[in-house]
């Protein structure tokens, strides 16, 4: 029999005001409620200003959610809608480019922790609309944005959580950043 953990600590623990003695509580539990998943959800519904069913947390403003219409999208939590989740956020996002040592040295300290420029760039990427920090990739220069994660939300939820979502379908596992790029690539002509 596992211990029950209530929504408020929960709370608590999105917020950062937990207590340590709560941390190693959670820490020390040796299994997890049945319910954890479902009462965080709720938690992080109530703590954004849209309707839309949260499906799962990317990060700690992104959010895959069911919209109006049925579809699966990303939403930021100020409510800027990114579109088809199967489709990199990062590419509907504002980027930042830093290139040069001094730029570097704006967000790395010490120098010796700096990436080098003649081997690599740090893109950051924002919301349009918040401009709330979303990612940071430091990657070679001309490398391809990094879609962090594509959840396989079907099998998650049937195979994880034993509830699968009424609109399963294969059909949502797939990436189709390369859709966007193609359609950008025809407006260009």
């Amino acid at each position: 029999m596992s211990e029950s953990i209530d929504k408020d600590l929960i709370r608590q623990l999105l917020d950062g005001t937990i207590s340590d003695d709560d941390v190693q509580r959670l820490q020390r539990m040796p299994y997890k409620d049945a319910d954890r998943f479902w009462q965080y959800l709720e938690v992080l519904q109530d703590s954004v200003p849209w309707d839309e069913k949260i499906l799962l947390r990317l990060n700690d403003h992104l959010y895959v959610v069911r919209d109006k219409s049925g579809n699966r999208i990303v939403k930021c939590d100020c409510g800027h809608e990114y579109g088809d989740y199967r489709i990199n956020w990062k590419l509907q996002s504002l980027v930042r480019v830093r290139k040069t040592l001094d730029e570097f040295k704006q967000v790395y300290s010490p120098e010796p922790a700096c990436p080098e420029p003649e081997w690599q760039e740090i893109r950051e990427f924002y919301c349009p609309n918040c401009v709330a920090q979303l990612a940071v990739e430091v990657v070679p220069p001309g490398y391809p944005i990094v879609f962090e994660m594509l959840p396989d939300l079907d099998r998650f939820y049937r195979d994880f959580l034993g509830k699968p979502l009424e609109d399963e379908s294969s059909n949502w596992y797939e990436d189709r950043s390369e859709d966007l790029l193609a359609k950008w690539g025809q407006e260009v002509k």
